[in-house]
């Protein structure tokens, strides 16, 4: 079965990696684990801030592991079974996650906070530069 795209059209040209970003969303994380929000602040300035918060309670700052890799912000979770704890019943399980956020192009992650089992990771979008680029036509002989 053969793969349609929307971006295949004559007068889309170059926008062949967006069309890549897109197989990577869709691939993502589908479970939902850990829920998170994302807002825009404004800063009074001329950039905004987007952040980023994920419910991660129960993690530590040593189980968080966040990073930044080719246009892609991914945030993991990481934790161990403590042995020599008996329970005598075991509601909150120790568990991992890996969540995934694809970064347009001139956005970067600013800071990372982890406060009462909400961690938040700040974003700068820097407002683009309008350009004009005049392309001198030339005569052939």
């Amino acid at each position: 079965m053969s793969r349609t795209s929307l971006l295949n059209s004559p007068l889309l040209l170059g926008f062949d990696e967006i069309e890549r970003l897109l197989d990577r969303v869709s691939k993502g994380s589908g479970d939902g684990y850990p829920p998170y929000n994302i807002e825009r602040l404004s800063n009074g300035e001329d950039r905004d801030i987007l952040r980023i918060t994920l419910a991660v309670a129960g993690f530590t700052r040593d189980q968080l592991d966040v990073s930044v890799e080719d246009s892609q912000l991914t945030i993991r979770g990481k934790q161990e079974d403590e042995d020599e704890r008996v329970y005598l019943h075991r509601g909150i399980a120790a568990r991992q996650f890996t969540r995934t956020f694809v970064l347009a192009d001139g956005i970067e992650v600013c800071s990372a906070d982890l406060n009462n089992g909400l961690l938040s990771i700040d974003l700068v979008r820097p407002e683009p530069e309008r350009q004009l680029k005049k392309v001198e036509i030339t005569q052939a002989n």
